[in-house]
């Protein structure tokens, strides 16, 4: 019968003391005591008489006891580190052959105060994956840098970790990122900046590095490491430089005995030194790898708080862009805009007035088709906000009963208006919007720009699970958006509706067959003032116009 070696060293008072001095006892904390009679003990999993330093595992559990502990801190010796408050500590040693390690062990008690002692153990370890090595650093004395694979769907996503709460727990079920779905946000797009970069040195030593301009991409739940306050997943100033250990380890999942899972696991696991982590926080420092190729890598991890939920990332070697490619190209309706005078009648007609409730957003101006709001000259159509002096004109056209439309791309190329209050929008509404009341009916916003927020633009969907101040969009800075023309673009499809600014995507939804965004939907262009979401008006502000080149749908 195979046996398993204990190592028992008795540490007597005060080995060594960790002390945080103090003035004088704290009622609040109420005695605060200095753990004494520390014991450190080490089996080493595996051991008998041909094996005498363990089976190759590296496995080995450690125990900790002292009178008057709260908790004990343990350092492997490897790079790895943790706090068990029930001074047992199951850890693997991975580097591989036979290695002396220093394990020191500090018992807390209240108020601080520890007693630290220090274990040597001799573990020998067989598991390693070289190939996994070269894949991650491109080989011995060479380094390499993986970026998250944004274009692609389940870059990040989660789903359950084990079979206890439900099947399929090989695949991210709950939740599946769109592509470069965090790029619209500021709250988000940090996690693309991720930069995570493997080094491999000549005594086959796995190293890695987190660059990420200092912002890290934190899951909501742990937004008090930071002190956050945001209440859902945000980028917080994080710092993650410094270079961390990379051991391997087997995985302790058997994937081949999982019912209909879809991959088969490289059965590696990384473990990285210092707590270090892949670019979003959920508090894991150990990634299974699922795939990994010279390009891509894919790997699974465990949440660290929530031991039900398991996170998957992928990356890749190329730096994640966003250039844009279409699936129409078969020009359906257009307007060049290249006859002077009132717009073209055959393709547009006007809302008129100031609707209710000023437009439904408590909107300051009045809608007119007069010339000095609404005209199409030079080549532009222009439309005009005027300050009259006893309030405000601008114009609203839309294609309604014209030409209405489902599915397809709409490319408009513009230049916007200036001052604090201007509302220029180029957008579509659900035409059945009259008996299918919006938000129902489903409102597109391919660009909406506010002067009061200047030469930020907004992409937006309205629909009934998220419309008005929860509508469901994304943003991007456009340096030039008042002084050039710049195209604003929106791919509608069956499967995904994309918002675009010059060849760009930021921001995309996954359209399904219950959304409101399957049928035919009209185009309207304006430049409103004020409201809910254009803001104060300038009381300087005399007038100012978006011109538009041209509109183009794409089928």
């Amino acid at each position: 019968m195979m046996k398993n070696l204990k190592i028992n060293l008795l540490f007597i008072l005060a080995m060594s003391f960790l002390t945080f001095s103090c003035q004088e006892d704290d009622a609040e904390f109420g005695e605060i005591t200095t753990p004494t009679n520390l014991q450190i003990s080490a089996e080493i999993i595996g051991v008998d008489a041909n094996n005498p330093n363990g089976d190759g595992s590296g496995m080995v559990i450690l125990t900790a006891t002292a009178d008057n502990a709260i908790t004990y801190n343990f350092e492997f010796g490897d790079g790895q580190s943790g706090i068990f408050p029930s001074g047992v500590a199951n850890h693997r040693f991975s580097l591989v052959g036979l290695n002396s390690y220093n394990v020191v062990v500090s018992a807390i008690g209240t108020g601080g105060n520890a007693t630290t002692g220090t274990i040597t153990i001799d573990v020998f370890s067989s598991f390693d994956d070289l190939e996994a090595k070269e894949l991650l650093s491109g080989g011995a004395g060479s380094s390499k840098t993986w970026y998250w694979a944004a274009a692609e769907t389940a870059h990040l996503g989660v789903g359950p970790a084990n079979g206890s709460i439900g099947e399929g727990y090989w695949y991210p079920q709950w939740y599946a990122a769109q592509p470069f779905e965090k790029a619209g946000s500021a709250e988000s797009s940090c996690i693309y900046e991720d930069q995570l970069v493997f080094s491999l040195d000549s005594n086959e030593q796995l190293t890695y590095q987190l660059n990420n301009n200092g912002q890290t991409y934190f899951n909501g739940a742990y937004e008090s490491v930071v002190g956050g306050s945001a209440g859902y997943d945000f980028c917080y100033d994080f710092d993650t430089s410094g270079t961390s250990l990379v051991s391997l380890a087997p995985t302790s999942i058997d994937w081949s005995t999982v019912p209909d899972a879809d991959f088969t696991s490289r059965g590696t696991v990384m473990n990285f030194s210092n707590n270090n982590f892949m670019g979003y926080y959920v508090g894991a420092s150990s990634y299974e790898i699922i795939e990994l190729t010279s390009s891509l890598l894919r790997v699974r991890c465990i949440d660290s708080q929530n031991p039900d939920l398991a996170w998957y990332h992928t990356f890749s070697t190329q730096e994640p862009t966003q250039g844009f490619t279409t699936q129409y190209t078969t020009l359906a309706w257009q307007d060049e805009f290249d006859v002077d005078g009132a717009p073209d009648p055959t393709k547009w007609t006007y809302d008129l007035g100031t609707g209710v409730d000023g437009w439904g957003n408590q909107e300051a101006q009045t809608y007119t088709s007069n010339t000095e709001n609404v005209e199409v000259s030079n080549g532009n159509l222009i439309i005009t906000a005027i300050n009259t002096g006893s309030g405000y004109t601008s114009a609203r056209i839309k294609s309604e009963n014209l030409y209405e439309f489902t599915y397809g791309r709409v490319e408009v190329r513009a230049k916007l208006p200036t001052g604090g209050g201007t509302w220029p929008a180029i957008w579509m509404l659900g035409a059945n919007y009259d008996t299918n009341a919006w938000p129902a009916c489903g409102e597109i916003d391919i660009m909406e720009h506010v002067g009061n927020n200047q030469n930020t633009i907004h992409g937006t969907l309205h629909y009934p699970e998220a419309f008005a101040g929860n509508a469901d969009g994304g943003s991007t800075t456009v340096d030039t958006a008042s002084s050039e023309f710049h195209n604003y673009t929106v791919e509608w499809s069956p499967t995904a509706i994309k918002f675009v600014v010059d060849d760009v995507v930021f921001h995309t939804y996954a359209n399904t067959g219950s959304s409101p965004f399957n049928s035919d939907f009209f185009l309207i262009l304006n430049v409103a003032m004020g409201g809910t979401f254009g803001g104060d008006i300038d009381p300087a502000f005399t007038q100012s116009s978006m011109e538009i080149d041209y509109v183009r749908v794409y089928e």
